[in-house]
């Protein structure tokens, strides 16, 4: 059995579909958004100031950043603008200003959102550093829809009539702003499905679980927003955004802090580089690997993490030994030697301080793969086929180390990680037969 072939650079057919239809739906909501305003003038244009600045100011704060490609944590990737997210909700879902009735559409809204977000994102694109093509896309849409769903109620009077003003309302506003997060959080992980190639189900799971954190934070802000300018007018602005910038410098600061511990993780991991005991970029060739296959399997974002440190940090035992294992490679080793090297790794990694779970997998990596934790089995199939081919050890390339993989299946490699590990290769295009040279 062989990798299935894929189409050139990797991605599904159609896959390309789905960036180009999102951006051209965006296009043109903003275009027909910002040539309606222009024709019909600003409607109510103190409101519209006053959101506009709102937005414009949550860009601002937004952090520096883009998704970096193939990176195995995609929600780590999240530069969110929360305050600006919340305040462009709250200008859709907008029914009264200081007991007064707005008339703005959802054209309006779009422009608003749009000019107010473009004026924003300007300070960060000078620095080469401005959000995603994709990400704006998203956002326009959503927002649309917010306002595709509650303005033409609110203006027909249809609200109002079945609803009031009541806690009804409140409902409402929470019910709309919850199916509109779900939309979002489909169309990101289709967004990312196609950017990647990864499974789409990880990536949708993923996506809801960040809507418990700041998701939630977002929409109750918006809700927040629209009822206090309803009825204590633009002035309850500021009020209400205080909150949620000191939840946007605390989501920074978490950040940083996985941010710089992961660096320490892989600054560890190259000891055994540096000691002589490993080739150079191993750990990070098998931890980059390690959670593409994850990825592929289906892994959260929270066993990605564990899984990435865990590869890291997997021959972080043969600093105990008093000769290196010839060229680093385990994988060749007798049963006994692999294990004694693992459980020498485990004991190191519980004295780094990682997680449990973390030196629980280093220790179990050369364990039989019913034995292992699901992550265990994902480093010692991605580590030995690291070992086979690297250095061009393994004449036949790697899809002969894939057949040599497929062979261990009975007891070492679990059939399954073997054949995502293949999947993974087969996409990103590594999976070739390597000429055996004559002679």
């Amino acid at each position: 059995m062989r990798p299935a072939a894929v189409p050139a650079g990797g991605l599904r057919p159609g896959a390309v579909v789905m960036p180009w239809a999102v951006r051209a739906g965006a296009a043109a909501l903003t275009a027909a958004g910002l040539g309606h305003t222009l024709w019909h003038g600003v409607v109510e244009p103190g409101t519209a100031l006053a959101f506009g600045v709102l937005i414009a100011v949550g860009e601002l704060a937004r952090r520096d950043g883009r998704p970096r490609p193939g990176h195995p944590h995609p929600a780590e990737d999240r530069h969110p603008a929360p305050l600006g997210s919340a305040g462009a909700l709250a200008y859709a879902l907008l029914g009264h200003a200081a007991g007064r009735p707005t008339h703005h559409g959802v054209l309006q809204v779009v422009a608003v959102v749009v000019a107010a977000a473009l004026v924003g994102i300007v300070p960060h694109v000078a620095r080469g550093r401005g959000p995603a093509l994709d990400d704006v896309a998203r956002r326009v849409l959503t927002v649309a829809f917010a306002a595709a769903c509650f303005r033409p109620l609110y203006h027909s009077g249809r609200l109002a009539e079945s609803v009031g003003q009541g806690p009804y309302l409140v409902f409402l506003l929470l019910g709309l702003l919850g199916l509109t997060a779900l939309c979002d959080a489909v169309l990101a992980a289709a967004l990312a499905g196609a950017r990647t190639g990864w499974p789409y189900g990880p990536l949708l799971r993923d996506e809801l679980r960040a809507l418990a954190g700041i998701g939630s934070a977002i929409c109750a802000t918006g809700v927040v927003m629209g009822l206090g300018v309803a009825v204590a007018g633009l002035w309850a602005l500021p009020a209400f955004s205080v909150p949620l910038l000191l939840t946007q410098m605390s989501f920074r600061r978490i950040t940083a802090i996985r941010t710089t511990y992961r660096q320490t993780i892989t600054s560890l991991a190259r000891a055994t580089e540096i000691a002589g005991y490993t080739p150079p970029g191993h750990a990070r060739r098998v931890a980059a690997l390690s959670c593409a296959v994850g990825r592929e399997l289906g892994l959260s974002e929270r066993e990605l993490t564990v899984l990435e440190y865990a590869a890291l940090m997997h021959d972080i035992g043969q600093l105990s030994l008093i000769d290196p294992v010839p060229a680093g490679a385990t994988a060749p080793l007798a049963a006994a030697e692999a294990r004694r090297i693992a459980e020498l790794g485990g004991e190191v990694a519980r004295q780094t301080g990682v997680p449990a779970e973390v030196a629980v997998v280093v220790e179990r990596q050369a364990d039989p793969y019913r034995e292992q934790p699901v992550a265990a089995r994902i480093v010692r199939v991605v580590n030995a086929y690291e070992d086979l081919v690297g250095g061009s050890r393994h004449p036949g390339g790697s899809l002969a180390a894939l057949e040599q993989l497929r062979l261990g299946t009975a007891r070492d490699y679990q059939p399954e990680v073997v054949e995502g590990l293949a999947r993974v290769l087969a996409r990103d295009g590594r999976a070739r037969v390597v000429p055996v040279p004559p002679g």
